[in-house]
């Protein structure tokens, strides 16, 4: 095969890993991961005579092939893709040989996979905590691999640590149910965690977590082979358990019920700190989440829907690299959506639709000025970084393209054979677009061959490559669950012209509403011209949206009150907000990139003044984002 990804240095057309094994310790003083991969490749054509590894920020001390002294050199380093590692092998390959070469290395203090932080940014406060995000290129900073989605390995691996360990992999000691630490004394005695992963992943799924946390299992249905459970702080813990563990174990039962059986054997949680830069992780067997996901009464529990179902979008089967991204993120994103609709009913999987249109609308002109990042398949260089086209494009304009698909198709009964068949066929591949798009004309060639003309109906270009803002069909929803909410906004639309002291407005119009129906207002009125000051103030002390814990409301409410005439009155809060001592600072890309991006057109001073006092205390891949968005230089 010929290289596509042109994020990677890989020679994986001629040789690829079929399996790594990692022998690591954490050093907590240095903050470095440090030990070795041992890589297992396998040539794909004669006369190999080199291997090609992505590293990026990692020092290398030695290199053995087959047991011996290897030679090896590490080429120019670019500011996205890193150093490509070459490795000479000990003679020229014969294709289907392998051959096994072991990397000494260390992992650098400023990985951008890796985020180290003091006690005093946990909720505990009383150790240090490391999590990694290896997503979408960054794998290559925390061990010198094939970084790219076209190859899928397993692994196994040994960590030591004074702090409990976490892999995306089946624990095999000491056991996940047993003694926090294996009942050493955390932070002081070195433990050494186990862990196998035998399904491959892509190497973005490799992941590590480190720090003061404890395990409680949920119960599964009835009949369920695999197990499941949360992952939190002990603080933590009693918030966390409560939030997910009544509805966890169903949503992957409807999952297996929709669309295949889930074969990874173990589906746990974990929470962590603030400063996680995404709602959440599909690591494999273990699922990263932002502790914002903790309102209190199950709001926001639909992330898990998302998550899980990347165990069959995404992880199983796997876009073959950033160019077909939508490919995990659409289909993951509709499949949401679909048990959305078996769980709780038709109308909530349309609301889901409506609520994600205003996220889509505004990241669609957010690339105005760079439309090739509008497409859902996207042509990247060779050294672009796949980063900056990162957006709810491909969620929403990928699930509506599939909505559209199956409303073409006459609906979901007529799509999930299809659906259930795709994830048969290609789980353990990665696959393309046009591959996707040739097994659904296959399809339906074979099953139902009057599809294919309303296959042919769709313009299959103006949803691959089409720009601008706005999507190629539009697309209706059912709205009955939103029409409360659009009535209310409507109402303070018209009463904008009405003195503060004579609005008609109490805090019991909200009385009825669900969470996702306040953002719907929110999201409605944010669509609108700007409410005068006295009025957003008014709405704010009749609804307490700016008090509120639930983070996707209070973000809301920030967007509306920073879009017009009240944003001094609410520039200061909302920055305190987004940089909160107390309770963290709000790291989810969802909410702080906008905030501080709102924050900047209002007051460019306080943004910036509030970003530089408490940059550190974010991701490094947020760092890197919203010192773009605010046109700082990257210290990332």
């Amino acid at each position: 095969m010929a290289i596509e990804d042109p994020t990677t240095h890989a020679n994986y057309d001629e040789i690829v890993t079929s399996h790594v094994h990692l022998e690591w310790t954490i050093d907590w003083e240095k903050q470095s991961v440090h030990g070795t991969a041992t890589h297992t490749l396998k040539a794909l054509v004669d006369g190999v005579d080199n291997v090609l590894l992505d590293t990026s920020d990692l020092v290398i001390t030695g290199v053995d092939v087959d047991g011996k002294e290897g030679t090896f050199a590490l080429g120019p380093v670019t500011p996205v893709l890193g150093a490509a590692l070459t490795v000479k092998l000990p003679s020229k390959l014969s294709k289907g040989s392998t051959v096994d070469v072991k990397i000494a290395y260390a992992t650098s203090p400023t990985a951008v996979a890796l985020q180290w932080l003091d006690k005093e940014q946990t909720a505990m406060k009383t150790h240090p905590y490391l999590f990694s995000q290896c997503q979408p290129i960054y794998a290559r900073t925390l061990l010198p691999c094939q970084d790219t989605p076209s190859v899928k390995i397993t692994y196994s691996a040994s960590v030591s640590s004074v702090l409990p360990v976490l892999l995306s992999a089946i624990r095999t000691s000491p056991p996940s149910d047993g003694p926090p630490h294996a009942g050493k004394e955390i932070g002081k005695d070195v433990v050494t965690y186990t862990y196998k992963q035998p399904t491959p992943i892509p190497s973005y799924l490799i992941a590590l977590a480190s720090g003061h946390i404890v395990y409680k299992p949920f119960t599964p249905p009835p009949g369920k082979s695999w197990t499941t459970g949360v992952w939190a702080e002990p603080v933590t813990m009693d918030k966390a358990f409560w939030e997910f563990s009544e509805d966890t174990p169903r949503f992957l039962a409807k999952a297996e019920d929709v669309v295949a059986p889930y074969t990874w054997g173990v589906y746990d949680l974990l929470v962590l700190p603030p400063s996680f830069p995404y709602g959440g992780m599909e690591n494999a067997c273990l699922t990263f989440l932002t502790p914002t996901l903790l309102a209190g009464d199950r709001t926001l529990v639909d992330v898990i829907v998302h998550e899980l179902t990347h165990s069959f979008f995404g992880n199983g089967v796997t876009h073959a690299h950033a160019s077909h991204f939508w490919l995990n993120e659409g289909w993951t994103t509709y499949i949401e959506r679909v048990l959305q609709g078996e769980i709780h009913g038709p109308a909530e999987r349309a609301f889901s639709y409506i609520l994600g249109a205003k996220a889509l609308k505004e990241a669609l002109a957010l690339y105005k000025d760079k439309p090739k990042y509008q497409q859902l398949v996207i042509h990247f260089e060779p050294g672009e970084d796949p980063d900056d086209a990162y957006s709810t494009i491909p969620y929403e304009k990928g699930s509506n393209f599939l909505l559209h698909i199956e409303r073409t198709l006459g609906g979901l009964k007529e799509f999930l054979p299809f659906i259930q068949d795709y994830v048969k066929t290609f789980t353990g591949k990665s696959i393309t677009t046009e591959q996707w798009k040739t097994h659904l004309y296959g399809f339906y060639e074979k099953h139902d061959k009057s599809k294919i003309e309303k296959l042919d109906s769709i313009d299959w270009d103006a949803w691959f490559y089409g720009q601008g803002e706005s999507l190629p069909v539009e697309m209706e929803y059912d709205t009955s669950l939103a029409e409360a909410a659009y009535k209310l906004a409507a109402r303070w639309d018209q009463a904008r012209e009405e003195p503060v002291e004579k609005l008609d407005f109490a805090s019991g119009d909200l009385a009825n509403f669900n969470s996702n129906q306040k953002l719907a207002f929110l999201e409605r009125v944010d669509s609108l011209a700007p409410l005068p000051a006295p009025h957003v103030r008014k709405l704010d002390a009749l609804y307490a949206f700016g008090t509120n814990d639930n983070a996707e409301i209070r973000s809301r409410f920030y967007s509306v009150a920073l879009s017009g005439p009240a944003a001094p009155d609410y520039a200061k809060s909302a920055a305190e907000w987004v940089v909160d001592k107390r309770t963290g600072v709000k790291g989810r890309m969802k909410f702080c990139r906008p905030l501080f991006r709102s924050l900047n057109a209002v007051d460019s001073e306080l943004a910036k003044e509030t970003w530089t006092k408490n940059a550190s205390s974010f991701h490094p891949i947020a760092r890197r984002m919203i010192e773009k968005d605010l046109g700082l230089s990257s210290t990332a």
